[in-house]
């Protein structure tokens, strides 16, 4: 009888545990959406050490003082944030170019679901490529003023917290150009608020989830190859997909990232300023997909 009842009950725990496991999924995806990177966000305390030592070691490395690096890194898997120098803010390069393509579709909303193709693929030789033709081409069709305005509604700026992502000139030649309120530069960005960029991207919010979606398609941009440089490079041959934002300009050497495979979820941003900047970078991509493979 005890048997029978065993065999009986064995259908119910079975149940149990797969109801167990799609709460479990579901618990994850839940946290996933509901995660808010702000100013008051903490960082997970392993992680916090593991960069804080893998950035003073590059650094040493590479001859690199500690006011020329900020880094961030976000595990979207476990919601583990980790950052040094996080609202430090340094001249943008061509990373400022992600305000002019969030600007065009929340200024364009009708452009979520239904883009002509060759706005999709001037918009990705801008995003990937990195192309100062395009950003330009966008920047004057959208206007500087109204490209901050939505940067600043979506507090990607504040001047009360270091600041953030300015967009103040078209790239390339331009008699046009405001600098932001606390550094003056023409393009400026932050590591905290690059990680929140793309955080927001990753969880659908950033203007609409249609519109996420699109913008994600653009930075993956299939039809244009990536530059073999930075993250990039540091990461080749690991079986990952990468969308991201790098930025060079003299010392200024950039990169933000969104890595996804291999059981790994993440985004990665670092900042630079020293002629070193890019094997920085390199390096950092390396070790922390590293990292993140053996936790």
């Amino acid at each position: 009888m005890e048997l029978c009842n065993r065999i009986l009950l064995l259908p119910a725990v079975i149940a149990l545990c797969l109801l167990g496991c799609a709460s479990g999924n579901v618990s994850k995806v839940d946290s996933f959406q509901n995660y808010t990177l702000d100013y008051d966000s903490l960082p997970d305390a392993k992680l916090q050490k593991q960069l804080e030592e893998l950035d003073e070691r590059l650094r040493a490395r590479f001859g690199i003082k500690p006011e020329e690096t900020a880094v961030g890194m976000l595990d979207l898997h476990r919601l583990r944030l980790a950052m040094v120098r996080p609202d430090h803010m340094e001249y943008a390069a061509s990373v400022a170019k992600v305000g002019i393509l969030l600007a065009y579709f929340q200024l364009h909303p009708e452009a979520a679901a239904n883009i002509d193709p060759q706005t999709r693929h001037e918009l990705g030789l801008m995003a990937k490529a990195s192309s100062n033709e395009m950003a330009a081409k966008y920047s004057r069709l959208l206007g500087l003023k109204q490209i901050q305005e939505v940067l600043n509604s979506q507090h990607f700026y504040d001047t009360n917290h270091g600041g953030g992502i300015w967009v103040g000139k078209h790239y390339g030649q331009s008699d046009e150009r405001f600098g932001d309120p606390l550094g003056n530069n023409s393009h400026a960005a932050t590591v905290r608020q690059l990680l929140r960029f793309f955080l927001l991207l990753e969880q659908g919010k950033l203007v609409s989830p249609q519109a996420s979606k699109t913008m994600r398609e653009i930075f993956a941009s299939p039809d244009i190859p990536h530059e073999d440089i930075k993250f990039v490079k540091g990461l080749e041959g690991r079986n990952v997909q990468i969308i991201r934002k790098w930025g060079t300009w003299e010392n200024w050497l950039h990169d933000s990232a969104v890595v996804t495979g291999g059981g790994r979820h993440y985004i990665l941003v670092a900042l630079t300023k020293n002629p070193r900047g890019d094997e920085y970078l390199v390096e950092l991509a390396r070790a922390v997909d590293d990292l993140l493979l053996s936790d």
